[in-house]
């Protein structure tokens, strides 16, 4: 209320509103995102695609084990030489070896695969989290740009401990200062003030 009315250049005034609405619109972490999410299913797709070939691998391995235990066993019952069994033992020894390194490669690649689908998660919850938030301001805006149109009120939204903001009279060209502490005053008394500025 101790601020004199002063004229303001009310085409700057709106410049910057239609600024500010263009900051609101910009949705580089939404596109951000959902790159991360495209990448996240790319590298998924392809661990599936290694986690396959490995277990393809380790059931040919387990199959040629189970070839050479048949050897082994045939060799023993015939009583073959050492030597051969040696050999045989060696052989099966080396299919065991080559199967564990699968094992641990299986492993990590599931181990992958998992840490990929939280990342997925985490990802479509943050893109949602920001469709939601892009809707919220939207709303926002409107309802700011509905208020202002009928009341001619520009609120300030910095200081939230205070009522504050611009009414703008288009037609004299002119723009009132309003500040009021709702801790000094109730809501009625604030409101009647605003509307006798308006009307002033």
């Amino acid at each position: 209320m101790g601020d004199m009315p002063r004229k303001i250049d009310v085409e700057k005034l709106i410049s910057y509103s239609n600024d500010l609405v263009e900051v609101l619109k910009d949705k580089k972490d939404l596109n951000g995102l959902t790159q991360c999410l495209d990448h996240s299913k790319s590298l998924h797709s392809s661990c599936e695609a290694d986690f396959n070939s490995v277990l393809n691998s380790i059931q040919d391995y387990e199959k040629k084990i189970e070839v050479c235990k048949q050897k082994t066993e045939r060799a023993k019952s015939e009583v073959a030489a050492e030597a051969e069994v040696g050999h045989l033992q060696n052989e099966l020894e080396e299919e065991l070896e080559k199967e564990r390194v699968l094992q641990e490669e299986l492993r990590a690649i599931s181990n992958e695969i998992k840490d990929l689908e939280r990342q997925r998660i985490v990802i479509e919850e943050q893109k949602r989290a920001c469709k939601k938030s892009e809707q919220g301001e939207l709303r926002a805006q409107m309802k700011l740009s509905m208020y202002a149109s009928v009341t001619n009120i520009i609120p300030n939204l910095d200081d939230q401990s205070k009522i504050s903001g611009y009414i703008v009279d288009r037609d004299k060209n002119v723009i009132k200062k309003f500040k009021y502490d709702p801790a000094k005053q109730t809501t009625y008394d604030t409101c009647d003030n605003i509307w006798k500025t308006i009307n002033l």
